[in-house]
C-alpha cells in the first residue's frame, strides 16, 4: 500500500456565535478582507453587516462583494478577483452556502496564479493564495473543509473543478445558529447532498480509515436529524447536528473524492441550473442501487448506519436496504422527483451521459459505468 495523506482545515469553530471568531482569525491572518458573499440572504437576514461588523471591531477592513450567484460562474470569480486587488485584500472571507465557499476559494487561486480560469482545471502545484475563511450559511456542501472549487463555465455549459491542497480554507467557523433561517426545502436539498457526500465518500475507490469513520458518523448523524431539522425549523439541535454532519462528510469526499452520483448531477447544473444538492437527491438511491453489487459489504454498513436492522439477514438482502433506506428519507423530503419537474430536457440526456462517464469523479465511483447504463439511470427519472 503506497502512502497517503489525509488533509483537513487547520481549524474549526464551532458552537453557537461561533461566528465571533471571525474577527480575531481575520486580524491573525491580513488587514483587509474580501467578504464573499450571495446576492440578497445574508443582505436581508443581516448576517453580512454582523460579519463586517466584527471584522471592523478585530481592526480588519471589510470590503463587501455580495454579487455570488448560485453555481458561481467563472465571470463572477475574475470580478471578485478584480475587486480583491483593486482593494488590497489580503484575506478571504466567505459566508454563505457553497456557492459563495467556492467562489472564495475560487478568487484565492486567481489572485495567486493569473490567467486564464478555465485553464486552472486540472492544473498541479496551484500557488498559495490569501488565506480564506469559510462560514457556511447551510448544512450541505461542507466546503470549509474541502481542498475543492465548483465553478460554471457558462459559455460551456459545463461545471469545472479547481482541486489542490492550496483551496483548503485556514478556518472554518460553524455556527448553527447562521442556519436557521434556510427554508425547508433548502435544508432538505443540502442535507441530501451532505448525505451524498458522505455516502459516495464511503463507497469510494480512495476510500481510507479516516474517511470511513467521518462518513459513516455523517450518514448516521443526518439520516436522523435530517427529517427532524426540515419538519421543525427552530430545533436547535437537529439544525447543530446537520452542520457538523455536513462538516464531517465534507472532510471525508475531500480524501476519498465523490462518485458516480456527483458525475451525474454535474451536468443538470450546469445545463440546466438544477440545484446540486436536488439533483443529488434524485439520483443518489439510484446509483447507490447501481452500485451496490460492487460493494455490498459497504452498502450493508451504511444500511446501518441509516438505522436498518440487518440482523439475520445474508449480505444481498443487507445490502439492498442501503438504496431502500435513501429512497423512503428522500420521498419524506419536499423535493422534486423527477427530470421534467426541475427542467431538464430528456433530448439532452445521451450528451448528459457520455459527459458523466468521462467525468473524474466516475473513476473512482466503486463500479463502472458506461455511457449506456448512465442514460438508463436518467431514464429512471424521467
Amino acid at each position: 500500500m503506497s502512502t497517503r495523506v489525509f488533509q483537513t482545515t487547520p481549524r474549526i469553530h464551532y458552537g453557537p456565535r461561533a461566528i465571533e471568531q471571525a474577527g480575531p482569525e481575520a486580524a491573525a491572518l491580513g488587514k483587509v478582507a474580501l467578504v464573499v458573499t450571495g446576492r440578497s440572504a445574508s443582505t436581508k437576514n443581516g448576517s453580512l453587516e454582523r460579519l463586517c461588523g466584527l471584522l471592523e471591531h478585530a481592526g480588519v477592513a471589510a470590503v463587501p462583494f455580495p454579487r455570488v450567484e448560485p453555481d458561481p460562474s467563472l465571470d463572477t470569480v475574475v470580478a471578485g478577483t478584480k475587486l480583491a486587488r483593486e482593494k488590497g485584500c489580503d484575506v478571504i472571507v466567505a459566508l454563505g452556502g457553497g456557492s459563495a465557499m467556492d467562489a472564495a476559494k475560487g478568487i484565492s487561486c486567481l489572485l495567486a496564479n493569473p490567467g486564464e480560469l478555465a485553464a486552472l482545471e486540472g492544473a498541479a502545484g496551484l500557488r498559495q493564495g490569501p488565506p480564506v475563511i469559510a462560514i457556511p450559511t447551510t448544512a450541505g456542501t461542507g466546503s470549509e473543509a474541502t481542498k475543492v472549487s465548483v465553478l460554471t463555465d457558462t459559455a460551456r455549459g459545463y461545471k469545472m473543478l479547481l482541486v489542490g491542497p492550496t483551496l483548503l480554507p485556514a478556518a472554518a467557523i460553524l455556527d448553527p445558529e447562521l442556519t436557521a433561517s434556510m427554508p425547508p426545502a433548502v435544508a432538505a436539498a443540502t442535507g441530501m447532498d451532505a448525505l451524498t457526500h458522505a455516502v459516495e465518500a464511503y463507497v469510494s475507490k480512495l476510500a481510507n480509515p479516516f474517511s470511513d469513520a467521518l462518513a459513516l458518523a455523517a450518514i448516521a448523524t443526518i439520516g436522523e436529524n435530517l427529517p427532524v431539522a426540515v419538519a421543525a425549523p427552530d430545533n436547535c439541535d437537529a439544525r447543530a447536528a446537520m452542520l457538523y454532519a455536513q462538516a464531517q462528510a465534507g472532510l471525508a469526499f475531500s480524501n476519498a473524492s465523490v462518485g458516480l452520483v456527483h458525475a451525474m448531477s454535474r451536468p443538470m447544473g450546469a445545463r440546466f441550473g438544477v440545484p446540486h444538492g436536488t439533483a443529488n437527491a434524485m439520483l443518489l438511491p439510484l446509483v447507490t442501487a447501481f452500485n451496490r453489487p460492487a460493494c455490498p459489504g459497504r452498502m450493508a454498513r451504511v444500511a446501518e448506519a441509516l438505522g436498518r436492522r440487518t440482523d439475520g439477514l445474508d449480505l444481498g438482502a443487507a445490502s439492498r436496504l442501503a438504496a431502500t433506506a435513501l429512497a423512503e428519507l428522500a420521498a419524506g423530503l419536499p423535493l422534486p422527483r423527477t427530470l421534467a419537474a426541475v427542467g431538464v430536457d430528456a433530448e439532452a440526456l445521451p450528451d448528459m451521459a457520455r459527459e458523466a462517464a468521462e467525468n473524474g469523479s466516475s473513476r473512482v465511483n466503486p463500479r463502472r459505468a458506461e455511457a449506456e447504463e448512465i442514460l438508463e439511470l436518467y431514464g429512471k427519472l424521467v
